[in-house]
């Protein structure tokens, strides 16, 4: 939380204010009133490239500081212009649930013979303190063969934290590619075989 964004009162039209370079956002909590806010677009979208899931500092209209964390980013799906914002207010003393990317390391073994890497699932469901969250986790595939899987249960978890998602879900798996004249020459037997049927 190096960085403190400033949040401003929401008084002009939405549509005016993303002209303006303002991003409406709504601060979300579970000891006050949800309020109504902008937030500038240039330092929010720098905040999410460089970790969406971090605790940021704010400082709301009433000139008090808050931490908190996006809840959720809604985007025009085929401008991927920001449209709105969702924060969340967070205790800092209190344990924190939150989702987390997790990040592949390594060159897969199978991916060097000729399969393709596939990922199934890209965050799974903590708990932690919130001082004590990590960027990502981590996820070490370079001895993953074809045909071969990890799961939540392979993933690289600090000591302070706690995975909350099923550690069975498959995260990442190596599929192999079925040769073109494997997939042609059964059905090619399969057609004489009918022409001779009907002779």
């Amino acid at each position: 939380m190096s960085t403190t964004i400033l949040l401003s009162e929401r008084t002009e039209p939405v549509k005016k204010l993303r002209a303006q370079g303002q991003i409406p956002a709504v601060v979300y909590s579970s000891r006050m009133d949800s309020e109504h806010v902008t937030v500038p677009e240039k330092e929010i979208r720098a905040s999410l490239k460089r970790n969406p899931h971090a605790i940021l500092q704010v400082t709301l209209p009433s000139n008090t500081s808050q931490p908190v964390i996006v809840h959720h980013v809604q985007k025009d799906s085929l401008t991927g212009q920001l449209l709105h914002i969702d924060f969340l207010q967070i205790d800092m003393k209190q344990n924190l649930d939150t989702s987390l990317a997790v990040h592949l390391t390594g060159e897969a073994r199978g991916t060097k013979e000729g399969g393709i890497l596939q990922v199934e699932t890209n965050e799974v469901m903590i708990r932690c303190m919130p001082d004590k969250l990590p960027e990502h986790l981590t996820l070490d595939v370079s001895q993953l063969g074809i045909g071969e899987h990890l799961t939540v249960a392979d993933l690289d978890i600090p000591k302070d934290v706690e995975v909350l998602s099923d550690p069975e879900i498959i995260l990442v798996t190596i599929l192999g590619i079925q040769k073109l004249d494997e997939a042609v020459e059964p059905k090619a037997e399969q057609e004489i075989e009918a022409v001779a049927s009907d002779v």
